[in-house]
Formats: structure tokens, C-alpha cells, sequence
């Protein structure tokens, strides 16, 4: 009897509040097919066990990723030195191998006589699983790396004495990686069943594969577009004009990339299944929150997610509790990664596509002095409150006030009164410096930006113990990228009416204006802001040869339009490299007609620098470097460019 070796969940399938979970915990068995296929709940378990397995990038367990980028810093316990300075070669890096094997004996099982008596659309959706996890491995492997082997369905096996050249497969080209990716999710997407087997979005359906085809196919068109035209020199040895090589995709290959993307994402919009998420039509910016972190959304937006919804506390989040405000939290821990400046100024205000927060007079000679704090965010794009905690904002109806410290008049000039600690008062029983900061302290958990994140965060108070966790979930794909998608593949591909109509659906839902042409800065735009913390930012700027540009040690230029014309302007006046904080304080000077009012600072974010030292993204960043290991037991593969 034919036995193959899985790594097993225990897992069950629970049925709650109407909603079935996929739920896992590891352990390992040698058994037979038989014994697999023979019980559902076992061969759910391999699948549950690869779902488990493909949590990369920035993610919810690694909240410091998030300070990768130019959306967040790690506050409380230091300055901010993740991902090196500058950035570390395998930074995300992906290369798992054994996982594709233990997929293809899984595959090679499914499509034996061990499933004869299963029913064929049950099987069919297993075999369309594995096949979308094995091209999400690939996908991932690829947009680290570039072309890397491509072993199809073989289950290679060793034996001593064996020539292991066999066994020593070389790179793929960068454009045959993602036209493998294109091709797998073309073939299982009608395979699998439109529902799939959960309602939660933790398990894929047809429409995950066609959103893996549109978001694999857009990639491969802005590698092969901007990679061809801004870094030309970014490819491998083995690189030639018509095919391109293990990095590297020919400019040729663009328009049909760009054509594919559009046609899968306007098959999912055709399908009819998911839409934007609009139950909140008196708060946009709830709503906007709603959509993307309460699985209410699971059958309206959300395609697939990451659920940690599983049996045992260890298996649940502990985002929430690592980052919540101090003021709400029921631990000792707080604010570990907060939000920077520099996104929140990227929400554009309903009426004027400039962010920019309105803190001092048009000559900068004076404060804009106000109310309340949270006036100084009125009139901005509703998705900002759905994403980010500002001063003045509530956090599930308790209201979050950041106060830096006092200010007075003194000899003329507004001085600043407070020596940073938080939850300080003065003699009169008034506020110092809030619970909440923001500071200049390391303090473990010190807030050191202004702001929270709310995304991904959960309202209920056990989610802030250590003990108890969260079970939220972290959104891998969504409708609103499948018409992102549909309006970048559009204005790439000079059609205007549809690049509208796609970006404008998102934007109508956000509450803000309607553009009237689509440029790459629009979609740039909106992409950061509509997916902030969603592990886009990162990709999209590596994708469209942006990386070097907004994180260098120069000032980086404003795209308005064509990205190629942006390379070598200098007109700028912000270095986009740099993160910065807000820092508001409330006026103390009785008899002042602004006593009592709020102003604002924008202060460079003392979290992001160590000694003078930047996280610099450079042309080698583009792709990962190879690990010597995997040089030396394969030498047919090509190493990546300045490696």
C-alpha cells in the first residue's frame, strides 16, 4: 500500500454564527492515501496545513515589517533599524521548495485512484487549491527574485549514488515564472467552485485564482514597461532581447501582460460575486474600516484572507495588543508600530488632492490655530480614519487625544512646556504630555509618531492581553484591487473611459472626487492609501521602478505623470526617505485669544534613525540575492544582478 509522508493539521471543521472556519494546528503522520482520502476532515487538514504555510511579507505576526516602509515606524523600545541600513539582500525573500514538493504529492494523491470515490467537484476544488497555493508560492518566490526554477508536478526523489544533476533544474526566466502563475490560475479558476468550501474567505474559490492571474499579469506588465525603460541595467547574464532573462522581462511583453490583467479582473467584476462594501453609508470612514477588518465583509469584498480564527490562543494574533493606543490598552504593551506623517499626508482631502496637513499659515510664519484636534483632519478622505488613529479621533467611542506637550508665550515666542513623559500634568491638574504622547522617548511603549494604527486592529478588550489575542484576520485580496487592477491595466493600455470608471467606483465609495484622467501618479496614489498596511506599498513601487526613487538619500521627485520623465528631477523639496511625526500641543496662556487651542508640529520621527543611519533602497533591493547554500548545491543557477 502506497504511503506518502504529510505534514498534518489536526483540524475541524466548525460551523459558527452560520460561517464555516478552517481551522489547524500542526502535527506530523506518516498515512497512506487511503487513510487521507477516506475522511474529509483529514484531507482538509493537509490543505489547512499549506494554507498555514504561505504567510509572507508584511503580515499581522510580524508587525515590524510594517516599518519597512514609508507607512510606519516602530515606536516604543528603540529607534527603528529593521530590515537593515540599508536594506538587508533578502528582505521578504522567499524559497520554499519543500513546500511545492509536499503540494505535488498531494496533487499526485488527489489525481490517483485514493480519490476515486470522492465527489469530482469536491476533488476537482482539491486539486484547484493545492495548484493556487503552488502558484501563490511561485508568485511570491518570483516577486522577490525574478525567474527561479520550475519544477511542474515532479516529485523528485534521491538515491544514493544517483547523478544529482537530475535534481539541478535552472532559473526560468522572470517572464516564464509569471506566465507559469497566468497559466495555473487560467486552468483551476473554472475547476473550482465560485464559493468554495468557506464563507470566511480562508480558503480560495475560483475568484482568488483569476485575482493571484490579474495581480500576477499587472506585475509582469510594469516589470516589463518600467524595468525595460528606467533600470535597463537590472537584468542577469543569461538576459536576451526577445525573452528576457532569470530578471528581466522584454518592454515587448508589456501591452500583453497589461491585457491579460484587464481581461481576468473584468471577469471577476462580470461574476458578479463580490462588490465594494457599502453597509455604512452615514460613516464613510467606518465603512471603510468595516470593509477591510470586520468579517461581516467575507462575502461582499474580501476574496481571501488570512484567518486566525483557529483552536488554541497561541494560534492567535497578538497585532492589536503590540499596537493599540496606551490609553485603551489592558497590558503592558503599546504602540510598538505606529503610523508615520508621511501616509497620513497622503490622504488627499475630499475636495483638494493635496494632503498636506493644514498646520501653519500659507508664508509659514505662524501656527493654524484650532478648536478641537481633530479639526485640523476634517475634510480629509474618509478612508484615513478607517486606516489610522489621528489626534482627536475615537477608538470604538473612546476618544484618542495626542498631546506633545504644552505651549505658552514666552518673550514672544511660543515655547514648548513638558520634558516628554508621558501621563504628565502641571499644578493646575492639565495635561502635559497624554498617556497617548507622542514623544521622543525609547520607552517600550512610547508613542513616537502622533498616530495608531486601526486597521487590522481589534475593538474587543481581550484582543489588548496578551493572554487572550485576536482572531482578526489579515486581507490578502479584495475587490477593490481587482478594479485597481482593472483601471491600471486600462490607462496603460490608453483607455480612459474604463480607467476612470474602475478608479472612480473606489473613489465614490471613499467619499472623495472623481478624477477626469488616470495617470501611474493617480494609481500610485491610490493604491497607498486604499491599502495601506495590506503589504502592497512595498511591492508596487519595486514593480514600477519607483523603490530608489521615494526611498534615497536625495530628494526624491513627485510623479505627475509619465514616470520616465520624473528620473533625474531634481524639483522637490522633501526627501521622501525621511519619516516623519506630528506632534500637536494645546496652548496654555491665559488671557491669549488662543489659549486653549491646538497646534501642530511636523517633526522629523526620531524612531527611523540609529547613529545617522537610513534604510536606503538601492538597485540592488530590485531582487533578492541568492544564498550561497543554494548556489553551491545548484550550479546552474544564475546568480541576480550585483550580486
Amino acid at each position: 500500500m502506497k504511503k506518502i509522508y504529510y505534514i498534518l493539521c489536526v483540524a475541524v471543521l466548525l460551523t459558527a454564527a452560520g460561517c464555516e472556519d478552517f481551522l489547524d494546528r500542526e502535527s506530523e503522520n506518516l498515512l497512506s492515501d487511503e487513510q487521507v482520502f477516506s475522511d474529509e476532515n483529514m484531507t482538509n487538514s493537509v490543505l489547512a496545513n499549506f494554507y498555514g504555510r504561505i504567510d509572507w511579507g508584511q503580515r499581522l505576526d510580524d508587525w515590524d515589517s510594517y516599518a519597512a516602509t514609508d507607512e510606519a515606524a516602530i515606536s516604543g523600545s528603540g529607534p527603528n533599524v529593521w530590515g537593515g541600513s540599508p536594506y538587508n539582500d533578502d528582505i521578504f525573500r522567499v524559497y520554499d521548495y519543500t513546500l511545492i514538493r509536499h503540494i505535488n504529492q498531494f496533487l499526485e494523491s488527489v489525481r490517483s485512484d485514493a480519490t476515486a470515490g470522492l465527489d469530482e467537484a469536491y476533488r476537482k476544488q482539491l486539486e484547484g487549491e493545492a495548484r493556487f497555493i503552488r502558484a501563490w508560492t511561485y508568485f511570491n518566490m518570483g516577486r522577490c527574485m525574478g525567474g527561479m526554477p520550475l519544477v511542474g508536478d515532479e516529485v523528485f526523489e534521491y538515491t544514493g549514488g544517483m547523478d544529482i544533476s537530475a535534481l539541478q533544474i535552472p532559473r526560468s526566466t522572470e517572464a516564464e515564472l509569471y506566465d507559469y502563475v497566468i497559466s495555473e490560475c487560467t486552468a483551476i479558476a473554472n475547476g473550482m467552485l465560485p464559493d468554495g468550501f468557506t464563507k470566511n474567505a480562508a480558503r480560495a474559490n475560483k475568484w482568488a485564482a483569476l485575482t493571484l492571474k490579474a495581480r500576477a499579469a499587472i506585475y509582469a506588465a510594469s516589470i516589463a514597461k518600467y524595468g525595460s525603460s528606467v533600470t535597463p541595467d537590472i537584468k542577469t547574464s543569461d538576459y536576451t532581447a526577445d525573452k528576457g532573462g532569470a530578471v528581466g522581462i522584454p518592454a515587448s511583453k508589456a501591452n500583453g501582460y497589461y491585457q491579460t490583467a484587464l481581461a481576468a479582473a473584468e471577469e471577476i467584476i462580470a461574476g458578479g460575486k463580490y462588490r465594494l462594501y457599502k453597509a455604512n453609508t452615514t460613516d464613510l470612514g467606518a465603512n471603510f474600516y468595516e470593509a477591510v477588518s470586520s468579517k461581516s465583509s467575507a462575502e461582499i469584498e474580501v476574496i481571501w484572507a488570512k484567518d486566525h480564527l483557529v483552536p488554541g490562543e497561541q494560534s492567535k494574533t497578538g497585532f492589536t495588543n503590540a499596537n493599540g493606543p496606551r490609553s485603551v490598552a489592558q497590558d503592558v504593551d503599546a504602540n510598538r508600530t505606529t503610523p508615520v506623517l508621511n501616509l497620513v499626508e497622503a490622504f488627499e482631502y475630499k475636495t483638494n488632492r493635496n494632503g498636506t496637513l493644514k498646520t501653519r499659515t500659507p508664508d509659514g510664519s505662524d501656527y493654524i490655530y484650532y478648536e478641537n484636534p481633530q479639526d485640523l483632519f476634517t475634510d480629509k478622505d474618509p478612508r484615513l480614519y478607517g486606516s489610522v488613529i489621528y489626534s482627536g479621533a475615537d477608538w470604538n467611542g473612546a476618544p484618542i487625544t495626542y498631546q506633545a506637550g504644552q505651549m505658552k508665550l514666552e518673550s514672544g515666542s511660543w515655547t514648548v512646556v513638558g520634558n516628554g513623559e508621558v501621563g504628565t500634568k502641571d499644578a493646575d491638574g492639565d495635561v502635559i504630555v497624554s498617556i497617548d504622547g507622542p514623544n521622543r522617548s525609547d520607552g517600550a511603549a512610547d508613542n513616537n509618531t502622533g498616530f495608531n494604527i486601526r486597521k487590522f486592529m481589534d475593538y474587543k478588550p481581550s484582543a489588548f492581553t496578551r493572554g487572550a489575542g485576536s482572531d482578526m484576520w489579515f486581507v490578502r485580496m479584495r475587490y477593490a484591487e481587482v478594479l485597481l487592477i482593472a483601471a491600471e491595466a486600462a490607462m496603460e493600455l490608453d483607455d480612459q473611459t474604463k480607467a476612470k470608471d474602475y478608479i472612480n467606483q473606489v473613489r465614490e465609495r471613499a467619499g472623495i472626487q472623481n478624477l477626469t484622467a488616470v495617470t501611474l501618479a493617480d494609481i500610485e496614489q491610490e493604491r497607498r492609501v486604499e491599502f495601506a498596511f495590506e503589504n502592497h506599498r512595498w511591492w508596487d513601487l519595486k514593480r514600477w521602478r519607483r523603490a530608489h526613487i521615494v526611498w534615497s538619500e536625495t530628494a526624491a521627485p513627485t510623479l505627475t505623470g509619465d514616470v520616465n520623465t520624473h528620473i533625474e528631477s531634481a524639483a522637490a523639496d522633501v526627501n521622501t526617505s525621511v519619516k516623519y511625526a506630528l506632534f500637536p500641543y494645546r496652548i496654555k496662556s491665559p488671557g491669549h485669544p488662543q489659549n486653549g487651542k491646538w497646534v501642530f508640529d511636523k517633526v522629523n520621527c526620531s524612531a527611523w534613525t540609529y547613529n545617522g543611519r537610513k534604510q536606503i533602497f538601492l538597485f540592488r533591493h530590485y531582487y533578492n540575492f541568492l544564498d550561497n547554500g543554494w548556489l553551491e548545491k545548484n550550479p546552474k543557477l544564475v546568480r541576480n544582478p550585483q550580486q
